[in-house]
């Protein structure tokens, strides 16, 4: 008997199949479409931040392109400010130079003629001394080795300690004892040095230490100290060396020296006074030439810095401690305008020390 054939493939069991596969293929197609819902979700999200971030970008560019115009119109602007600050700095410094110029050459044309009325007042006095000259005269005098010709019967002092074993005398060789103003002080601090020298100021300052130079008689021992910022002889070489006077030769050279000086710089009596002390033995009378108050103690202040007059009284207190002891000191002051202090500090250290002040004529010597 034939067997049967048994067919698994039937109707029923293909729709089994269709149904499980129809079902799984809806399965698929509800997560795809929630994949591609969240998928268009974030790419929406994605693409806005690109947007945002696109925009800053750009606006980033923007300012970059503004700062860098805005950088190169300032390069532009401070090389057009450097060009014209040069060129007025050029323009001041012609005129500076042109000012000079024309200063030089009235100081010059002024001081000729201040030269010549001066050599021909003091001839004319000499002469008229020489015609009126007595024996007593010649006998006061007798002693001296030096002469000295003013003018007149100018050749006195009132109250002043002369003489002495050890003379000392500190004179002021600052800037400030080329005028007795400031404006003065400025026009011939920028003048050349041989016009420097002969501002009135300081020519009679040299001509007060030649007379005093006259008072000195043989056998004394004597120093002259020039002080600015520094103190020294004015014979470098003689510095801290007491000088002994024979036949007047060397007072001559010191009063020389002391003509070639050119006058310059800041003022410290704390250096004068300190070189005083150094001397050994110490001066039995100092003379002091000077027109002020110091402007500096042992140390220059900042040069930014601006010195006031409490400042300046400091200085001066500070240089009256290096005083050596049992000195008189006697001030010749030639004042300046715009130090009204000066001349009572000087003042009481003229009496603190026994000695004097006096402030000369503008002729005397």
């Amino acid at each position: 008997m034939a067997r049967k054939r048994l067919n698994v493939f039937n109707l029923a069991f293909l729709d089994v199949m269709s149904c499980g596969l129809g079902a799984v293929v809806l399965f698929f197609m509800v997560i795809n479409a929630q994949v591609t819902v969240r998928s268009e979700r974030a790419n929406a999200d994605l693409e806005g931040e690109t947007t945002r971030m696109e925009d800053e970008v750009l606006d980033g560019r923007k300012n970059l392109v503004r700062l860098r115009t805005s950088l190169e119109e300032e390069k532009e602007r401070r090389i057009a400010t450097d060009a014209e600050a040069a060129r007025l700095a050029e323009a001041i410094q012609l005129l500076k130079e042109q000012l000079a110029e024309a200063e030089n050459r009235s100081l010059a044309n002024v001081e000729s003629k201040e030269d010549l009325m001066a050599d021909i007042e003091r001839l004319e006095a000499a002469k008229q001394r020489l015609a009126a000259r007595s024996a007593d005269t010649t006998k006061e005098s007798g002693q001296r080795i030096r002469s000295f010709v003013g003018d007149g019967n100018r050749q006195y002092l009132t109250g002043m300690r002369m003489g002495g074993r050890r003379v000392l005398i500190l004179v002021d060789s600052s800037a400030s004892m080329l005028g007795r103003t400031l404006i003065n002080v400025l026009r011939f601090r920028n003048t050349p040095d041989d016009n420097k020298r002969r501002a009135p100021k300081w020519r009679q300052t040299v001509n007060v230490v030649d007379w005093i130079t006259t008072q000195i008689v043989p056998g004394t021992r004597f120093q002259i100290y020039a002080f600015n910022e520094q103190s020294g002889s004015v014979l470098p070489e003689t510095t801290g060396q007491w000088l002994e006077v024979t036949d007047g030769a060397e007072l001559t050279e010191a009063v020389d020296a002391l003509r070639k000086l050119v006058p310059g710089k800041g003022t410290s009596l704390y250096k004068a006074f300190e070189s005083a002390s150094q001397l050994n033995p110490p001066p039995d009378n100092i003379y002091l030439l000077t027109d002020g108050l110091p402007t500096q103690s042992r140390v220059p202040p900042p040069q930014a810095r601006r010195i006031s007059v409490r400042d300046r009284e400091k200085f001066f207190e500070a240089a009256i401690r290096q005083l050596p002891s049992r000195a008189p000191v006697n001030v010749m002051l030639f004042p300046m305008d715009g130090d009204p202090s000066a001349a009572g500090l000087f003042w009481g250290l003229a009496l603190k020390t026994k000695g004097s002040m006096l402030t000369p004529a503008r002729d005397w010597p």
